[in-house]
């Protein structure tokens, strides 16, 4: 059975390449969503079971740590694991992400990163499936 996952991004052409390098990464795929921002991402994971987060920060509408502070009040959605793909630079933001629970991967990033972040979430995470 492969891992259902959300990408949250608010660019199009980001999220095609955090998919293609899922892809790449040779990890098995379930179901993949996408979503431009976290208010999106919310609806989404209130209508879809989850087995992972892929979330931008900076995003309009709701960004990406918005959204992952209202997934950890929620407790359907606190156990999800994410993995924060981002261009941030504020090592305070960062680190407060990193408390909550997420995988930070800077941006660019490489199939293996992805691959490896999305393991290591994987096991350190509880599937609510």
């Amino acid at each position: 059975m492969g891992i259902n996952i959300l990408i949250v991004d608010d660019s199009s052409v980001m999220r095609t390449m955090i998919l293609k390098t899922l892809r790449m990464s040779g990890l098995s795929l379930g179901d993949i969503y996408e979503a431009s921002n976290g208010v999106e991402g919310l609806e989404i994971l209130n209508m879809r079971w989850m087995d992972l987060v892929i979330l931008d920060i900076n995003m309009p509408v709701m960004n990406g740590e918005d959204m992952m502070i209202r997934m950890k009040a929620n407790p359907e959605m606190r156990d999800i694991p994410v993995v924060i793909i981002s261009t941030e630079g504020s090592k305070t933001r960062i680190d407060g992400l990193i408390k909550m629970g997420a995988i930070f991967i800077r941006k660019p990033f490489t199939p293996e990163i992805v691959r490896d972040a999305v393991n290591q979430s994987l096991r350190s995470g509880v599937s609510h499936g």
